[in-house]
């Protein structure tokens, strides 16, 4: 197998979405199409089950996967590690998180990066979800830990490394927080807490102004910092929109973390500026991948 055609299954096999994977790898869909079919002709089956609404793994594909995944992983380290040897990643990198999560699992990687460049170390900075992307772009920090969507074109939103289920916040008084799941439809029952300096993009995706079923979301008052949009809830002043997992680290006896049981789950994922994509971050982020939680199912 070719390099290229190894590069493209991978890229197709995380992807499963042809456009996003000609993207990635800066070819034409078309190129990504004939590297695939002449794979599958010369194994001898289909390796993806295609249709006008989705793109899948067949058996055999997933299997082909999960057989090459771990040895590219150990090239790619291999040459990063060569590389960086020569290239001498040094200096003082900072991290930016939103979620306290984030940070544990930042702490343990920068321990392992730091073991292999010990000229270089990591800094980590608290920055609230309305900041991270300025702070990036800003260069107050070169590397970030935060929720898409980002519309910035200067920045590259990388891998996936949290996904955490939804949750409405809710005051404990009110009658949402007694039950077990909500819907997204229970956005319309009362004033919707949003944050401000956030990007148009941003807001849309997680302060929606109607239900599915189009019933009006009122938007309430909005707050900058995480706490204080809790405390706006505790007074029930409205919901917000939060993780099930936040409710672990941010628990108050005046609001209720209520899982959604339609809603998408909240993404996490590592974002830098496309300008300062230097050794350094990739090493940092290849780190950080290591010690990121599998997705279910993924061994």
């Amino acid at each position: 197998m070719e390099r290229y055609e190894l590069e493209t299954f991978l890229a197709l096999a995380e992807e499963l979405h042809f456009s996003r994977t000609a993207e990635r790898l800066h070819v034409s869909p078309g190129r990504v199409s004939q590297t695939i079919k002449s794979l599958e002709r010369r194994i001898g089956g289909a390796l993806f089950e295609r249709s006008s609404r989705r793109v899948a793994l067949t058996p055999v594909g997933r299997r082909l996967r999960d057989d090459l995944l771990p040895a590219y992983r150990q090239i790619q380290e291999a040459v990063a590690n060569a590389t960086a040897a020569y290239e001498g990643i040094s200096g003082v990198l900072r991290v930016g998180f939103t979620a306290p999560w984030s940070s544990e699992l930042v702490l343990r990687a920068a321990d392992a990066f730091s073991s292999r460049h010990p000229r270089c170390s990591v800094e980590l900075r608290d920055v609230t979800y309305n900041a991270a992307i300025a702070t990036l772009r800003d260069k107050g920090v070169d590397l970030v830990v935060a929720e898409p969507p980002v519309d910035d074109p200067g920045i590259t939103v990388g891998p996936v490394v949290f996904s955490e289920r939804r949750a409405l916040v809710v005051p404990a008084a009110h009658h949402l927080a007694a039950r077990e799941t909500v819907s997204q439809e229970d956005f319309a029952a009362l004033p919707l807490i949003t944050a401000t300096g956030v990007s148009q993009v941003w807001r849309d995706a997680f302060f929606p102004r109607r239900t599915p079923q189009g019933r009006r979301i009122e938007h309430g008052p909005s707050a900058v910092g995480w706490q204080e949009v809790l405390s706006l809830v505790g007074a029930g002043k409205g919901a917000t929109v939060g993780t099930v997992r936040a409710g672990h680290y941010h628990a108050r006896p005046d609001i209720a973390y209520v899982p959604f049981d339609d809603a998408p789950p909240v993404e996490y994922a590592l974002m830098w500026r496309d300008a300062g994509e230097t050794a350094g971050v990739q090493a940092l982020v290849r780190t950080i991948l290591e010690f990121a939680p599998r997705p279910p199912g993924e061994a």
